[in-house]
């Protein structure tokens, strides 16, 4: 069996979970859908998972060599520099960095 898109897998589980979200299936059916549901959950998390250790073994540093970077979502990054640029200086007068 070919595996699909991540695309295609992704649009099927919303498909499914549209489905089991709006009810009134029969039990065998709900679970059926269910059960692909999660098949398909764990195709897709083993596919982010691929492409997560991908974008770290590109990451370089200045040297060309591979330094690992955790890989944050671009609001994740702006509420980081937000949380240190209005953190207070500890009582040491350090800076919250």
């Amino acid at each position: 069996m070919n595996e699909p898109s991540f695309e295609k897998a992704l649009s099927e589980l919303e498909r499914i979970v549209e489905k089991l979200e709006k009810g009134g299936l029969a039990l065998n059916e709900s679970l059926a859908l269910f059960e692909k549901g999660v098949k398909l959950a764990r195709f897709l998390r083993e596919e982010l998972e691929k492409a997560e250790k991908k974008i770290d073994i590109l990451l370089k540093d200045e040297k060309g060599e591979i330094k690992e970077k955790p890989f944050q979502l671009e609001e994740e990054e702006k509420t980081v520099s937000e949380k240190k640029e209005n953190a207070e200086p500890d009582e040491n007068n350090n800076l919250p960095f």
